[in-house]
């Protein structure tokens, strides 16, 4: 397996009948992929998205031999969050929703939109759902690279903002709950790095800024270049480790574990940079991710985990 590998290949063999999967962000790009992966060898699928018509056509469609189901969810929104269904106990849990923004916005709750949404929105969400001893996915990025998470001014209030050090925060805060969950609770949790793919993560973004960025050619069209992948390929990491054993704790790419790396300059593949593993920064990240709910008055939301 490797970087060309598919969802497909992965799951080659794999019967998930039994298995109930929540998969956030499943209504376009990786996590619709992820959805239909794992439904197509048995596993009763839950995908969510803020768009309720989108989210049920996507379900509707399904063809695999698990059913696929739809919820909506808004991991910005603490009322959505509360509302949830925690009615089934998951055994696996697929955290991929995601936002990328152009400018600096901030949640209801006034947290930095990377940081509430990727982060503290799927904290939140995990924390109250109902896990059987469930294989936990959460989907980071190569963008970690970016930036380590400020524990000190997570949300942009004194810093100037730069909304690509915000996303590499988040994918930070991603891989770091990750290590923490999986130290903390009888769940394995892994990251996954999925690697470069255009979806509509980028939907702030104009076709100018895309140009700009690389990620268009000046017909407007993806560029088609080496390191880039399909969606399918880039699911394939999230469902390797939803269903291979021995991974708790570790950061996955191109369906194999990475090991630590130093400095962010010339990062290689099969790497991570160091403080995304960092066990004393995954706990202080948790219980900053603590006060700041609790701090919030957020809804309540539970404590399963």
């Amino acid at each position: 397996m490797g970087s060309d590998t598919t969802a497909d290949d992965v799951l080659a063999g794999q019967d998930l009948t039994g298995h109930h999967a929540l998969v956030t962000g499943g209504t376009s790009g990786i996590g619709q992929e992820i959805a239909r992966a794992l439904a197509a060898v048995g596993a009763d699928v839950l995908i969510t998205g803020r768009d309720r018509n989108r989210g049920e056509a996507v379900a509707a469609r399904s063809t695999g031999k698990g059913r696929v189901g739809f919820a909506a969810l808004d991991l910005a929104d603490p009322a959505s969050i509360a509302a949830f269904p925690a009615d089934r106990p998951f055994t696996i849990l697929v955290l991929n929703a995601g936002v990328l923004t152009t400018g600096l916005t901030r949640t209801a709750l006034g947290f930095e939109t990377h940081f509430g949404v990727n982060h503290l929105g799927h904290f939140a969400l995990t924390r109250r759902l109902p896990l059987a001893e469930a294989r936990v996915v959460v989907l980071s990025s190569r963008a970690h690279r970016r930036a380590d998470v400020d524990l000190a001014d997570p949300n942009w209030r004194t810093r100037p903002f730069d909304r690509w050090r915000a996303y590499g925060q988040s994918k930070t805060a991603n891989a770091l709950f990750a290590a923490e969950l999986d130290r903390r609770t009888p769940h394995t949790a892994t990251a996954v790095l999925p690697g470069m793919v255009l979806t509509k993560i980028v939907r702030d973004f104009s076709d100018e800024q895309l140009r700009a960025e690389g990620w268009l050619d000046e017909r407007g069209r993806p560029r088609v270049s080496a390191g880039w992948k399909t969606v399918r390929q880039a699911a394939a990491s999230a469902v390797w480790a939803a269903v291979t054993p021995g991974l708790g704790g570790r950061i996955v790419e191109d369906c194999a574990p990475t090991a630590p790396w130093p400095t962010a300059h010339d990062l290689p593949a099969g790497h991570h940079l160091a403080y995304a593993s960092d066990p004393a920064r995954a706990e202080a990240l948790w219980e900053l991710s603590e006060r700041l709910l609790a701090d919030s008055h957020a809804p309540h939301i539970g404590n399963t985990v």
